[in-house]
């Protein structure tokens, strides 16, 4: 995450999605030894890992790499302040799979669920397909990890020079909301009724005791 905040900082305006993804990967590839590529060829799960997603304001175009969400909502006179926010994600293709095999292992489990929020063994037990699956990072999806990104899984969305407000976020918030307290609130809503996170939203993880979230939280909301 460093590492890709410091590229993004410095990178030029006018770069495109092929030019960053590109830069980003060599950032991201001056830190592993030589020795050590072909180990990391083979074993994706030992790479540096991070999704972005980034708004070119040159280009007006929103880049995804990786798990991460948006919302766009248009503000022309022409909507009239009324148009709904369009939201827009970028999963990984094998996450639901993983999280509903998950979700199936605590139901089954005679175990009270309280269990999980402090030993979630149900995790345990889906991690050897999580380390199969990531064997398909820049093959099947995109993440920024010093290995070439595919641009066929770069999701880019383009806007037209009308005014927008635009959310990024990571995937750390279950429901985007237009604003962050509305986002927080229903992160904390979904806490409260269903920690473990195996309703009607399910995840490859839960609110293990003591932690206000699931997941890393990012979260940007601006005007263009």
């Amino acid at each position: 995450m460093q590492v890709v905040a410091k590229y993004i900082k410095k990178v030029k305006s006018d770069v495109s999605c092929q030019q960053f993804c590109n830069g980003v990967t060599r950032a991201v590839a001056r830190h592993y030894r030589y020795s050590r590529l072909k180990h990391l060829s083979e074993h994706p799960e030992d790479r540096l890992t991070a999704s972005c997603i980034v708004f070119s304001r040159l280009r007006r175009e929103i880049w995804m790499i990786g798990d991460c969400q948006c919302l766009i909502k248009s503000l022309s006179a022409n909507s009239s302040g009324l148009s709904e926010p369009v939201f827009y994600d970028n999963p990984k293709p094998y996450e639901q799979e993983l999280a509903d095999q998950r979700a199936a292992i605590i139901m089954a489990d005679t175990k009270p669920h309280q269990h999980y929020l402090h030993d979630d063994t149900a995790r345990a037990a889906i991690i050897p397909r999580m380390l199969e699956t990531m064997h398909e990072q820049n093959i099947s999806y995109a993440v920024v990890d010093g290995f070439p990104i595919p641009q066929r899984h770069v999701r880019i969305i383009t806007l037209n020079f009308q005014p927008w407000e635009i959310v990024l976020a990571s995937d750390g918030y279950p429901f985007l909301c237009p604003t962050l307290q509305e986002s927080e609130q229903r992160l904390a809503q979904q806490k409260a009724t269903d920690p473990l996170n195996i309703g009607s939203f399910k995840a490859t993880k839960g609110f293990l005791e003591g932690n206000d979230s699931f997941d890393d939280r990012a979260y940007i909301r601006f005007k263009v």
